[in-house]
């Protein structure tokens, strides 16, 4: 556990420095910067392309991305970043830094897992890849990435104008369930942070600034005894029986909680032959709300529900959580400057090439998809709402946000209409399309991390806004409480 208030405290003595000494560069970003930052980029863009095709094809699931974190890291080496790897206990996570002089320090975020059974080729029709179940349906080939090739643009900037600060870029494991920046956070890594970016593909160009749903995930395991299920049902005791009336237990209880909760699950393992009596099973379970606090009582409820179904079944059952975040706190002072860097770069163009790819897409979206033509504009922005609906997703930047000012956008790297983790996605992001976005995004964050290298009185109008969000009194508590990171989660044969 990590107390905030210390950490921005300690943080506010190095805004206070940096205020009074005054720093190099210290001034609006100009045109020639942009040029520079941008043109950095484009430069970069082959290498960028190149590995980020490489991740697509990996397509390893959380805490196993071991070739995709290597390469990232090979990366930002070859740049000059003094890379550390294996921090907070995550073999595949580390943190790669430049610094330039004391200044501020601007985290990136870089995340590069896949999901499961989503593995599909670069094909506007659905065709999976013999031989992969894995595939990147919520675009993190892209991610990491886009994240480290804009630190580099961002590196050489600093170095041809002198400017003073830090530079870093977070390899974040297992965003998909296995909440591998919440131990990050655990541990201590962002205390010294000022600002932290980051970006995500979607369907649009935008720097809107939101909040998520918070998340409890974890497995119920239930253990009973085998037996022949026809010639002597009587001796045994089903553990699948335990899973299936928490099941029933959980849907009725979907009335008595408070509305936008979401509770979703998967039966991971309901035993191996219908003739014998499973003596093992286990049940997948998430629970979301945009309040952490309802979050918690109700996946307290749940348990009380598998208690119920192992007393009434005559089998034993234990929890595993295997995640656990926060809401995602928004930034509107961060956000404006986000804006502004993205409007500077723009949205996208596709060729008749790419065209066509999206329009034969399209056809296998509900209502034939979206506006097409959406990808070459910028959306506009609108003050943070976090009063309403959080929308259906959770995200472990969200525990960032809460001990860091933070500051996210999205750019256009799938076809619009597209679901979030659909095989569509997967398609897009393995070609040129979600490439294009990839550089929108890269560009959009050098040039935001430099305007704020550049500014460090808009950090302290930051770091205001997220005391005040934060609320009086706040302390920073994991929602994973004191367990290591999950690192078998995803495992064939490991804790599914």
């Amino acid at each position: 556990m990590k107390m905030i208030t210390k950490a921005l405290a300690a943080s506010a003595l190095c805004t206070a420095a940096w205020l009074g000494a005054g720093m190099a560069g210290a001034a609006p970003l100009t045109a020639a910067d942009k040029a520079q930052l941008t043109g950095a980029v484009d430069a970069y863009a082959p290498k960028m392309n190149d590995t980020a095709l490489k991740i697509w094809n990996f397509a390893e699931l959380g805490y196993l991305e071991t070739k995709s974190s290597a390469l990232l890291q090979d990366q930002l080496k070859a740049a000059g970043f003094t890379v550390k790897a294996g921090v907070a206990g995550e073999p595949t996570g580390f943190v790669g830094s430049f610094k330039n002089g004391q200044g501020p320090v601007i985290a990136i975020l870089a995340e590069f897992d896949a999901l499961p059974g989503l593995s599909q080729a670069a094909t506007p029709t659905t065709q999976p890849v013999a031989g992969r179940d894995a595939g990147h349906g919520c675009g993190h080939s892209l991610f990491g990435a886009a994240s480290v090739a804009s630190a580099i643009a961002l590196k050489q900037w600093m170095i041809a104008n002198k400017v003073q600060g830090e530079v870093r870029v977070y390899g974040t494991p297992a965003e998909e369930g296995g909440s591998g920046k919440v131990y990050m956070v655990r541990d201590g890594l962002f205390n010294d942070v000022d600002i932290t970016l980051h970006w995500h593909p979607g369907n649009e160009n935008s720097a809107r600034q939101g909040t998520s749903m918070a998340n409890i995930s974890g497995k119920f395991r239930f253990y009973g005894q085998s037996a022949h299920a026809s010639g002597a049902p009587w001796a045994g005791r089903s553990a699948l029986d335990g899973v299936e009336i928490m099941n029933v237990a959980t849907n009725y209880l979907r009335e008595h909680i408070p509305d936008r909760t979401r509770i979703h699950y998967v039966v991971t393992n309901g035993g191996k032959a219908p003739n014998v009596v499973p003596d093992f099973a286990e049940v997948y379970y998430y629970v979301r709300n945009a309040n952490p606090k309802i979050v918690v009582d109700v996946m307290d409820k749940v348990k009380t529900a598998a208690n119920g179904a192992a007393m009434i079944t005559g089998t034993k059952v234990e929890f595993e959580q295997t995640g656990g975040v926060y809401n995602l706190l928004p930034n509107d002072v961060l956000g404006k400057v986000m804006q502004s860097s993205l409007e500077s770069v723009g949205g996208i163009t596709w060729t008749p090439e790419e065209t066509k790819f999206a329009q034969e897409l399209a056809k296998s979206l509900p209502n034939g998809g979206g506006d097409l033509s959406s990808v070459a504009r910028v959306q506009p922005y609108a003050p943070a709402d976090t009063s309403g609906d959080a929308g259906g997703g959770s995200t472990d930047v969200a525990d960032v946000s809460w001990v860091t000012p933070t500051v996210g956008l999205s750019t256009a790297t799938f076809v619009p209409g597209s679901a979030g983790h659909s095989w569509q996605n997967v398609a897009a992001a393995g070609m040129s399309i979600g490439l294009k976005g990839a550089a929108v995004a890269a560009k959009t964050l050098s040039l935001t991390g430099a305007e704020l290298l550049s500014n460090p009185e808009l950090i302290a109008q930051a770091k205001a806004e997220l005391k005040q969000r934060q609320g009086e009194g706040f302390t920073y508590k994991a929602m994973v409480g004191d367990r290591p990171p999950p690192l078998d989660y995803r495992k064939a044969g490991g804790a599914e």
